[in-house]
């Protein structure tokens, strides 16, 4: 009996062991399909829409966990309250505790852009908003658009936009918007929960967190019209299809509410106001002081020596274009020899309230000093006992590069300002038949511009593809310390006219009543070559081969530069638009484009691929296998039929 009893027991037994090593077994364990859907809205007291509302606390429930990211900088209150409210999220909801009485007869809007995700795998909810009425009613209109930078139509993403039923020009840098919503990271706004009538509409980088325009600073933009929003009953028509084949399966035509203007588009500027306050002073080495401004001035400080009053004269300035940094060559022996100067500047400063006033400042520079002086000093003394005298001289080269571009001077640069330059002493020659020969045209090195005593130029016109050499003489240039230049020889020669390509610009649909310039960028969207456009046409000469874009500017001003904004001027920046497509150009080529600019809407103009300002759900990407003619193709192809932008009011961008 036992061992029949054993024998049925074994069937049992080998069937746990078959489990058991079943379950032993190394593998990956199936979790069905990742999580790609956000969290969806279930419910929210108060409901949506709800109209006297009395309670400082708003609950959201979703249909899973959920995190609020960012809530600081993404989540937007409109109308905003003098304190923050706080947003918080525990398990599935989302709590917003206003801490500020609320106001009466009030829509609020509470915009989330896309901080509310998922827990698990931060499946963002994009443009999520929730509003609320404190009256008995709830304000429905809605003002949409676009914020681009001026200068290069990129998308502003983060801006504050906001509006105001006081028309009054100071409403912007002393209340607080009434209404106000975030771009997006495309640029994109909607301002909602608006009454009628009539509004101003502004943009504001809002670092200062006060909803307005307080510091100047600050980059913003205005619209010259005021807006009236409305609404309208409109067809739509939706299109479903089959998901196994992709074919159309239903056509739909139903009603919906659109709501007016939506096709704002607001340039955002920089006004170019910086504080003007001096940053740094130093003394570099014995003969040289330099300033450094924060902001560029019209006007230079005046110095004044505080230990030796009654000097004049006593230095030459080297300056930039914009006067914030500057050089102070020191020419007196006895200020080059001492070792710290107390000097009185004079300059002006920005005030707290703003405003530009004269300050004089008593500044104290001291010798650099010099480590292991003692021990250089030491060495040198003793090579100098095994080697022939060194006589000084007035360092002094040519910079740039020996292969010399055709349309640009030779550049010269000395070490320190001059007092006499011989320009007889200076030969320019070119190889003919082996033999270097004076060039045949006239040419003198003249100074390089006004901003620098230090630099030369030599303008001529080169030949391509040309051996030339400049020598010049002992003792051609005396700089200000008395030292003098060495012989200098340099050979160079010019590039050929096959390293060259040109391109030609026809410009139609586009206003003649203004300047305009034109400008190739490279593919970092960094200016390469300006050009004016003259009877619809913009040509460039002298490019090295390579892929471009470009872009046109209005020149309200006719500078031939672009002009930033100033809104207490009522003056627009300069407009600028992009050509859609690259420009591939290739040595010895000579291409012509032609360009409608306004068929292409405004914010669908700049190419994707010079965007600096990435969407964030933007997963596109280029195969680097694609040649550039492929790639010339592909940015070739854009949409016709979306809504262009319309030449006649250069306000607006396509419907959104």
């Amino acid at each position: 009996m036992k061992k029949v009893a054993s024998l049925e027991l074994l069937p049992l037994s080998l069937l746990i062991v078959a489990i058991l090593a079943s379950c032993a077994s190394i593998g990956n364990p199936s979790g069905g399909p990742r999580d790609e859907d956000p969290p969806r809205f279930v419910r929210a007291n108060p409901a949506p829409n709800s109209v006297n509302v009395s309670r400082n606390r708003i609950d959201i429930e979703f249909d899973e966990l959920v995190n609020v990211k960012d809530a600081f900088s993404k989540v937007v209150v409109s109308p905003p309250s003098k304190s923050t409210p706080r947003v918080s999220s525990l398990g599935r909801r989302v709590s917003v505790q206003f801490t500020d009485t609320l106001l009466p007869n009030t829509t609020y809007t509470i915009d989330f852009s896309n901080a509310i995700e998922d827990n698990n795998e931060a499946n963002k909810l994009q443009g999520f908003s929730y509003t609320f009425s404190t009256g008995p009613e709830i304000d429905t209109l809605a003002i949409s658009g676009m914020v681009l930078s001026a200068d290069a139509l990129e998308p502003q993403q983060g801006m504050l936009v906001g509006v105001y039923s006081n028309l009054s020009d100071t409403a912007l840098t002393t209340l607080p918007f009434e209404r106000l919503a975030k771009t997006d990271d495309r640029g994109r706004f909607t301002i909602a929960g608006l009454a009628p009538g009539e509004y101003r509409i502004f943009a504001v980088n809002d670092v200062d967190n006060d909803y307005h325009r307080a510091n100047p600073e600050e980059a913003m933009a205005f619209y010259d019209m005021l807006l009236s929003p409305s609404a309208e009953r409109v067809e739509a028509t939706d299109t479903i299809f089959n998901l196994l084949t992709g074919a159309v399966d239903t056509v739909v035509t139903r009603q919906r509410t659109r709501f007016l203007p939506n096709d704002v588009l607001l340039r955002s500027f920089e006004s170019g106001y910086k504080s003007q306050f001096l940053t740094k002073y130093e003394r570099v080495d014995s003969t040289r002081l330099s300033f450094i401004f924060n902001a560029p001035s019209d006007t230079l400080p005046t110095l004044d020596i505080v230990d030796r009053p009654g000097y004049k004269d006593w230095a030459v300035v080297e300056r930039s274009a914009h006067n914030d940094t500057l050089t102070y060559w020191l020419l007196p022996p006895s200020l080059v020899a001492i070792d710290s100067l107390r000097i009185a500047a004079t300059y002006l400063r920005t005030d707290t309230a703003q405003r530009l006033s004269a300050v004089t400042d008593t500044l104290r520079f001291y010798m650099p000093r010099q480590k292991g002086k003692k021990e250089e000093k030491k060495r040198k003394s003793e090579e100098a006992d095994t080697l022939p005298p060194v006589i000084p001289s007035l360092g002094f080269r040519v910079t740039g590069s020996t292969a010399q571009e055709v349309y640009l001077p030779l550049f010269m640069e000395f070490d320190t300002p001059l007092t006499s330059l011989d320009t007889a002493a200076f030969h320019l020659e070119t190889m003919v038949d082996s033999v270097w020969t004076p060039v045949p045209k006239e040419w003198r090195p003249v100074p390089a511009d006004s901003l620098s005593p230090r630099k030369l130029k030599i303008e001529y016109p080169w030949d391509y593809a040309t051996e030339y050499r400049l020598t010049v003489d002992t003792l051609a240039g005396t700089g200000i310390y008395g030292l003098v230049t060495a012989p200098l020889e340099h050979k160079f020669k010019t590039k050929s006219e096959d390293d060259y390509c040109a391109l030609t610009f026809t410009i139609t649909n586009f206003t003649d009543s203004v300047p305009a310039f034109m400008e190739l960028v490279s593919t970092s969207d960094a200016p390469v070559k300006r050009v004016p456009v003259v009877n619809g046409t913009a040509k460039f000469q002298y490019l090295a081969p390579g892929k471009y874009y470009a872009r046109i500017y209005e020149d309200f001003d006719g500078d031939g530069l672009y002009t930033t904004g100033d809104y207490a001027l009522d003056r627009q920046p300069d407009y600028v638009y992009y050509y859609p497509k690259v420009i591939n150009l290739k040595k010895n080529w000579e291409k012509s484009e032609t360009w409608s600019v306004f068929d292409t809407a405004i914010d669908l103009m700049k190419p994707e691929t010079l965007k600096k300002n990435k969407p964030e759900n933007d997963k596109r990407s280029r195969s680097k296998s694609k040649t550039d003619d492929e790639e010339e193709d592909e940015d070739e192809i854009f949409d016709p039929t979306r809504n262009p932008f319309d030449p006649n009011d250069r306000g607006r961008t396509r419907n959104y």
